[in-house]
C-alpha cells in the first residue's frame, strides 16, 4: 500500500525525533513514585550484584535473559551508582524509558514499509497511550523487546528485499537482542516463520526463492546470531555455563505456559486492549485497517505484519499463562493498523466536495477529543493510580503501603538507640523486600523454619510468624501490606 504523503527524509527524521523527545520528557515525571513491582525488584538485584563486581548468572528457572541488566548497568553507573543500595527507581527505570524512546524512533525508519501517516499515528500512540507509557515506566524486560522485535522486522523485510552481508547480520542481531532478552523471542520467531511461509504462499506462489537462498548470508546471520547470543549470555565469556543453562529454559518455558497461578481466559488481552475511554476505539480501527489488508491480499510489509499479528496473538491467547504486559507485543501491529485505517478514512473523506477548511476544522476537532480521552485514560492509568488494585495495568503490584516500612524501623531504632539494625526476613518470597531494605547493612533472609538467630527486628510473613511464637514473645507486631491479599508482619521491640 502507498502512502499518500511521503515527505523529505530531513522532515521524516526530525519529526520522529521530536516525537522520540515528547515520549521521553512525558514519562520521566514522577518516574520514582510507584512502588517497585516485585519483577522491578529481582532485576534491580540483579543490577546491584553486576555492580558489585559480579557476573551475570543465568537462571532459567525464573528468570529471564541479560540483555535488561547489560543496558541497564551502564546508565545506573553514568548515574552515579556504585552499589545495590545506591540504586534508585528513577534510575533504573531509565532503561525502559529510553527503550519505548527508541520504539518511537525506529517507526521513522518503517515509513518506506508502512507509510508516513501510519507510522506518524503508531508513534503517537507510543508516545502517549497509558498501555506503552506504563510499561515504559516499568523495569522489566517488555519494552526492551518490543524495540528489539520492531527491529527485526524493519531488518528482516530489508533483507529480503535487498539482501546483503550487513542486512543478514542486523537482522540477525535483531533476534539475538530479543532472544537474549526473554525466552518468549522463540514465540515469536515461530509466529513470524509461519507468517512468512504462508505470506509467500498465498501472494507470492510463483515467485522463486532462489534469490533468498545464499549459503554467504545464511552463514553471516547465523554468525551473527550465535556470536551475539553468547557473547551476552555467557556474561562476555566469564560463565560459561550460562549455555547448557539455556538448554534447560525450553522445558521450563513449557512448564510455566500451563499457567502458574497467572491462568487468564483466552480474550484477557482483547478485554485489556479495548479498557479505557478509548480502547475500544483504537481496537476497532486496528480491526478494520486490518480487514482491509486481508481483503485485499496485500503484497506489501502489511500483509507480513498481518499474518505474523494473527499468529502471535492466537498463541498469546491459547496459552494460559498471562500478564498484561505481554499486551506491548500486540501494540505495535495493532498502532500500525489503525494507522492504516486513519489514512484510509481521510482518503475517502478527502473525495468528497468539501472545502478544506471544513475538512481541517473537522481533523482537528477530532484529534482534539481524541487527544483528551487518551491523556484522561494516560493520567488514570500511569500517573494517578499506577498502584491502584482496580488498575488493569497494576498486575499484583505492590502496595504503596509498603513504602512506610523503612521508614518505620528507622524511627523504631531510633526510639531503641539501635545504631545498626539486624534484620531478618522470614517468608517463602520475601520480595520485593530486598529492594526496600537495600539500605540496611545487617539484613538476612531466611526461609520458614530456619533459625535466623537473635535480632533487633523480624520481619514475617502471617504464616511463617505461628512458627516462631517463642522467639517473638516479646516483640510487638504491625502489619504492612505487600501485594493484594498479601501481608507481612515488623516484630519489633517495645520502645525503651
Amino acid at each position: 500500500m502507498e502512502s499518500s504523503f511521503l515527505p523529505p527524509k530531513w522532515l521524516r527524521w526530525a519529526t520522529f525525533l521530536l516525537l522520540a523527545l515528547f515520549g521521553l520528557l512525558f514519562r520521566l515525571p514522577q518516574l520514582g513514585a510507584r512502588p517497585m513491582h516485585t519483577d522491578e525488584a529481582v532485576n534491580a538485584y540483579i543490577v546491584g550484584q553486576l555492580l558489585s563486581g559480579k557476573a551475570f548468572i543465568y537462571d532459567p528457572l525464573d528468570r529471564h535473559g541479560p540483555l535488561l541488566a547489560a543496558v541497564a548497568l551502564p546508565l545506573a553507573r553514568l548515574q552515579g551508582a556504585k552499589a545495590f543500595s545506591d540504586l534508585t527507581e528513577s534510575e533504573l527505570r531509565m532503561t525502559t524509558v529510553l527503550a519505548g524512546s527508541l520504539t518511537i524512533l525506529l517507526f521513522g525508519a518503517a515509513v518506506e514499509m508502512f507509510g508516513f501517516l501510519p507510522c506518524l499515528i503508531a508513534a503517537l500512540l507510543f508516545a502517549v497511550a497509558p498501555l506503552p507509557v506504563y510499561y515504559d515506566r516499568y523495569f522489566i524486560h517488555e519494552s526492551l523487546f518490543v524495540a528489539a522485535t520492531f527491529g527485526l522486522i524493519l531488518t528482516g523485510w530489508r533483507a529480503s528485499k535487498k539482501p546483503s552481508a550487513g542486512q543478514a547480520a542486523l537482522t540477525a542481531a535483531c533476534a539475538a537482542l530479543m532472544l537474549a532478552n526473554k525466552e518468549t523471542a522463540l514465540l515469536h520467531f515461530l509466529a513470524l516463520a509461519v507468517a512468512a511461509i504462508v505470506f509467500w504462499r498465498w501472494n507470492l506462489g510463483g515467485t522463486s526463492l532462489s534469490s533468498l537462498w545464499r549459503p554467504k548470508l545464511i552463514l553471516t546471520a547465523a554468525a551473527a546470531f550465535l556470536l551475539l547470543s553468547v557473547m551476552l549470555f555467557t556474561w562476555f565469556g566469564s560463565n560459561s555455563k550460562a549455555l547448557a543453562a539455556l538448554l534447560q529454559a525450553i522445558p521450563n518455558f513449557l512448564v510455566r505456559a500451563g499457567g502458574e497461578g497467572h491462568q487468564k481466559p483466552s480474550w484477557y488481552y482483547v478485554q485489556l486492549l479495548a479498557g479505557g475511554w478509548l480502547g475500544g476505539v483504537i481496537l476497532t480501527l486496528a480491526c478494520i485497517g486490518f480487514f482491509q489488508i486481508m481483503r485485499r491480499r496485500d503484497r506489501s510489509a502489511y500483509g507480513l505484519l498481518a499474518l505474523y499479528a494473527v499468529f502471535l496473538g492466537a498463541l498469546y491467547s491459547l496459552i494460559p499463562y498471562k500478564t498484561p504486559w505481554l499486551a506491548l507485543n500486540l501494540w505495535l501491529p495493532i498502532t500500525l493498523f489503525a494507522g492504516l485505517a486513519i489514512e484510509s478514512l481521510w482518503r475517502i473523506l478527502a473525495a468528497y466536495p468539501v472545502p478544506p477548511i471544513v475538512l481541517r476544522t473537522w481533523c482537528i476537532l477530532v484529534g482534539a477529543l481524541v487527544a483528551m480521552l487518551i491523556a484522561h485514560d494516560t493520567r488514570q492509568l500511569v500517573f494517578l493510580h499506577p498502584a491502584d488494585e482496580t488498575n488493569p495495568y497494576a498486575y499484583a503490584h505492590t502496595s504503596e503501603n509498603l513504602l512506610g516500612l523503612p521508614a518505620e524501623i528507622e524511627r523504631l531504632a531510633r526510639q531503641n538507640a539501635v545504631t545498626v539494625p539486624r534484620i531478618a526476613v522470614i517468608a517463602s518470597d520475601p520480595w520485593p523486600l530486598p529492594w526496600y531494605l537495600r539500605h540496611f547493612p545487617e539484613v538476612g533472609f531466611w526461609q520458614p523454619g530456619q533459625q535466623p538467630g537473635d535480632v533487633d527486628f523480624y520481619i514475617t510473613s502471617t504464616e511463617a510468624a505461628d512458627q516462631y511464637g517463642d522467639q517473638l514473645r516479646s516483640f510487638h507486631p504491625e502489619f504492612f501490606g505487600v501485594r493484594p491479599n498479601v501481608l507481612i508482619v515488623l516484630w519489633s521491640h517495645s520502645p525503651n
